[in-house]
């Protein structure tokens, strides 16, 4: 069974050419800084922009392989957070599965402990 994580930003208006240039920027430095050759990762939907309000969308199914899901969805995690950041007044849905993924303005996407030195330990 393969789990997913999704995210979408909607808004009003359109992306500006500045904020799809900051998009193709955070897409790129993912891309390029991602370590598994053989993982999906941060991957935008061609036409998040056919949903209404819609300027971005996507999702990234999470490896099964237990050493690669953590550093997986913080990379992902981390870059649809700069996605955010980068594009002022979208209402933003992140979520893995039914599960809503928390925001904090310091912090960006994650859950609780995700970035622990050993997740797993107590």
């Amino acid at each position: 069974m393969s789990v997913s994580l999704y995210y979408s930003a909607r808004r009003p208006e359109p992306l500006t050419a500045a904020e799809r240039a900051a998009v193709d920027r955070v897409v790129a430095a993912h891309l390029s800084a991602f370590p598994y050759d053989d993982t999906e990762s941060l991957c935008l939907y061609e036409d998040a922009d056919h949903e209404p309000d819609g300027i971005v969308a996507g999702s990234t199914k999470l490896p099964l392989d237990t050493d690669r899901v953590v550093p997986v969805m913080i990379h992902v995690l981390d870059s649809v957070t700069e996605l955010r950041r980068a594009l002022p007044g979208a209402d933003w849905h992140v979520h893995m599965d039914d599960l809503d993924v928390d925001w904090d303005e310091t912090e960006g996407y994650g859950f609780p402990g995700l970035r622990d030195e050993d997740p797993g330990a107590a």
